[in-house]
């Protein structure tokens, strides 16, 4: 068995990028910074949402949040070249100040510690 399992709570250091796939579905990227201390330097995690919640469009600049899902290495034709990126991909995302929301996905992330436990 194995597992995949990520979650991430920084700031958005961009506004969300929306775009429109072919498939007629929605991705948003957010690039989120993390800071383990203040004196540590700051790490810039990129989050790909597909056909994520209305509230994640609205994210701005300075934004906390969190996020929850698994990492991924995606591979796309960029300039007739092909590239690939490691990304978080999130299933679920919430502002760091939505209470009921992050701790929704704190239940999530201990759910599946809980399975890798059992290995």
């Amino acid at each position: 068995m194995s597992a995949n399992i990520a979650i991430v709570r920084g700031t958005c250091s961009s506004p969300a990028d929306v775009r429109e796939l072919p498939s007629g579905g929605t991705v948003v990227n957010l690039q989120v910074t993390t800071r383990d201390g203040e004196a540590e330097p700051a790490i810039s995690v990129p989050v790909v949402c597909f056909d994520p919640p209305a509230m994640v469009f609205d994210l701005q600049e300075g934004d906390e949040v969190v996020a929850f899902g698994r990492v991924r290495r995606r591979f796309f034709r960029a300039g007739g070249a092909t590239a690939s990126r490691v990304e978080l991909e999130a299933t679920s995302v919430a502002r760091a100040r939505d209470r009921r929301r992050t701790e929704a996905i704190l239940r999530k992330a201990e759910a599946a510690l809980g399975e890798m436990a059992e290995f």
